[in-house]
C-alpha cells in the first residue's frame, strides 16, 4: 500500500458533478484528486449505452452554466453527444491530470482531532492506496445501479439477459424475438429501436405512462452560429427554458390540479398516434400525471402500433429458461430478454464503507432512511459532502442547477472554515431532523404522493427522499447565501 500526500479536496465520480466540482476547486487553487471507479469520465452517460439512450432536458438547459455550448444539434440530445460534451469540459480544464481511473473508494474514515479524512482506494490492477483529504465529496449519482426485478426464475433464463444500464456494446437484437420488462423512462427511448431492429418485440407493461410530444426541433446552422457568435442570445435561450420548466414545480408539488391541461395534451397525443382503441386502452395511464416521471417522445407510440410488437399487461409471474410467464399462464418465448426496471434510487451511496464521528456508517444512514441538511451535508460527517444527496433530484428541469447550486455552497462552507483557522465544518445535528420534516410535510401535498402510484421516488415507507419538493430557485437561494449559524466550526 503506498501514501499519497495530503489533498484539499478528495472527489468521487466524475459525472456532472464530480466534473463541475473539479472545475471549481481548481478555479479557487485547492489541491485535489478525483476518484473514478472506470477507465474513463461521463457517470451516467458513458454507463447508459442501451439504443435510443438521451435526455429528457433540452440540451441548452442541461449543461453548465460556465461552459455553454453553442454546437447543440438538437433541443435534446442523444447519451453520446452529451458525454462527447463532458469529455470536451474535462480536456479544456485540463482535469485528466487530477483524475485516478480504474481506482474506486474502499473504505474512508474520519479523524475529530486533526479533520482530516483518510481515504482508501482499490484500484482494478489489485493495487491500494491511501489519500488524506481535509473535504470529501461523493458525487457517485444514484441513476446507474440498476435495479433487477424480484422475479421467480429470471436467473434460469437460457436468452440473452440484458438490464438497460449494463447495455453489452457487442449486443445485437436483428430478427431475434425480443421481450422487454418496464415502461418508464429508459423503456420509452429503446422500445422504438428495438422494435425497428427486432423480429417481433413483447412489452410487458405494469402501468402505462404519461407521453408527451418531444418535438425535438433541429437546431439550423445559422442559430448555432449566432450561439456561437453571441453568447448573450445563447444565455437569454437557456433562461427562457429554465423559465419554462420551472413553472412545471408548482404544479407536482402542491397544485396537481394544474396538471390537468398538460393531461389533455397528453391524451390527445395518445389519441393522435394510436388509432386502435384496444390499444389505446392500454396505453392510457391510471394515475395522476407527475406522479411518476412524464415522459417525451414521439415515436414510442408508433413502435407499438406495429404489427410485429405486442403490449402485455398481465403481470409477469416468472421466467423460464425460454420465456416469460404472464398471470394468465400464458409463456411468451423470447430470445433476448430486456430490463427496464430502472435504478436502485439510493445509488452508490448505500454502498459506501464511510465512518464519521464515534464509528458512525455512512451506509447504515443510507439503508435505515438517510437525513440530511438541503442534501449537502450530515450530522456527524465533518468535512464531508454530497452532491445530489437526498431530496435534491429533479422530475422537471436539469439537476445541472442544482449541482450547480451545491458545488457552490460546498466552496463557501470551505472557504469559511479556512477562514476560521477551523479543522472541520459540518450542518448543526439539530438542524437536521428540522429539514427532514420539512422535507416529508411538503412532499405530502405533492402529487407524487397524492397521485395514485407507486414509484422510485417513494422509499419502501412511502417517504419522498428522492425529488426536491420545489423549484430550483428557491434551492439556489437556501444554498447560495447560508447562514454560518446553521453549521459548527471546529
Amino acid at each position: 500500500m503506498s501514501t499519497v500526500a495530503e489533498v484539499d479536496v478528495v472527489v468521487v465520480g466524475t459525472g456532472f458533478s464530480g466534473i463541475g466540482m473539479a472545475v471549481a476547486l481548481q478555479d479557487a487553487g485547492r489541491s485535489f484528486v478525483i476518484l473514478e471507479k472506470a477507465d474513463e469520465i461521463g457517470g451516467t452517460w458513458r454507463d447508459n449505452r442501451y439504443p435510443g439512450v438521451a435526455c429528457d432536458v433540452p440540451s441548452h438547459l442541461y449543461s453548465f452554466s460556465f461552459e455553454l455550448n453553442p454546437y447543440w444539434s438538437h433541443t435534446y440530445s442523444r447519451g453520446d453527444v452529451i458525454q462527447d460534451y463532458l469529455l470536451a469540459v474535462v480536456e479544456k480544464y485540463e482535469l485528466r491530470e487530477h483524475i485516478r481511473f480504474d481506482t474506486a473508494l474502499h473504505a474512508a474514515d474520519f479523524d475529530e482531532s486533526s479533520g482530516v479524512w483518510t481515504i482508501a482506494t482499490h484500484s482494478s490492477d489489485g493495487s491500494t492506496h491511501t489519500v488524506t483529504a481535509r473535504a470529501l465529496v461523493l458525487g457517485v449519482g444514484a441513476l446507474h445501479l440498476p435495479h433487477i426485478p424480484l422475479i421467480d426464475g429470471l436467473h434460469t433464463f437460457a436468452g440473452e439477459l440484458i438490464h438497460t444500464a449494463a447495455w453489452p456494446r457487442d449486443s445485437s437484437m436483428f430478427d431475434r424475438r425480443v421481450g422487454i420488462i418496464g415502461t418508464g423512462a429508459s423503456a420509452v427511448q429503446c422500445i422504438p429501436a428495438l422494435a425497428e431492429d427486432a423480429e417481433h418485440l413483447t412489452v410487458f407493461q405494469r402501468s402505462a405512462p404519461w407521453i408527451m410530444p418531444q418535438r425535438n426541433s433541429e437546431y439550423s446552422d445559422a442559430t448555432i452560429d449566432r450561439f456561437r457568435r453571441h453568447p448573450a442570445l445563447m444565455r437569454a435561450h437557456r433562461a427562457a427554458l429554465r423559465r419554462r420548466n420551472d413553472l412545471r414545480a408548482v404544479a407536482f408539488d402542491s397544485q396537481p390540479r394544474l396538471l390537468e391541461l398538460a393531461s389533455r395534451d397528453a391524451r390527445r397525443h395518445l389519441a393522435n398516434q394510436i388509432k386502435d382503441p384496444q390499444l389505446r386502452g392500454k396505453l392510457t395511464p391510471t394515475y395522476t400525471m407527475g406522479c411518476k416521471r412524464v415522459l417525451l417522445s414521439d415515436t414510442y407510440y408508433p413502435a407499438l402500433a406495429r404489427a410485429d410488437v405486442d403490449v402485455v399487461t398481465d403481470d409477469v409471474v416468472g421466467v423460464t429458461p425460454d420465456g416469460v410467464v404472464t398471470a394468465d399462464g400464458t409463456l411468451h418465448e423470447v430470445d433476448a430478454l430486456v430490463l427496464a426496471t430502472g435504478f436502485d434510487p439510493r445509488g452508490s451511496y448505500a454502498h459506501l464503507d464511510i465512518t464519521g464521528r464515534d464509528g458512525r456508517s455512512f451506509a447504515e444512514e443510507w439503508q435505515t432512511g438517510v437525513e440530511s441538511y438541503l442534501g449537502v451535508t450530515m450530522a456527524d460527517f465533518p468535512n464531508l459532502f454530497m452532491l445530489l444527496g437526498p431530496n435534491t433530484g429533479l422530475g422537471h428541469t436539469s439537476v445541472v442547477l442544482m449541482i450547480e447550486a451545491q458545488i457552490a455552497h460546498v466552496m463557501t462552507l470551505l472557504d469559511e472554515r479556512d477562514r476560521r483557522g477551523a479543522h472541520a465544518v459540518e450542518v448543526r445535528p439539530e438542524l437536521v431532523p428540522a429539514f427532514t420534516r420539512e422535507m416529508r410535510e411538503r412532499s405530502g401535498r405533492s402529487v407524487w404522493t397524492q397521485g395514485g402510484c407507486t414509484s422510485w421516488y417513494l422509499d419502501d415507507d412511502g417517504e419522498n427522499r428522492t425529488l426536491w419538493p420545489g423549484g430550483v430557485g428557491e434551492y439556489e437561494r437556501r444554498l447560495t447565501e447560508p447562514s454560518a449559524v446553521d453549521f459548527l466550526f471546529t
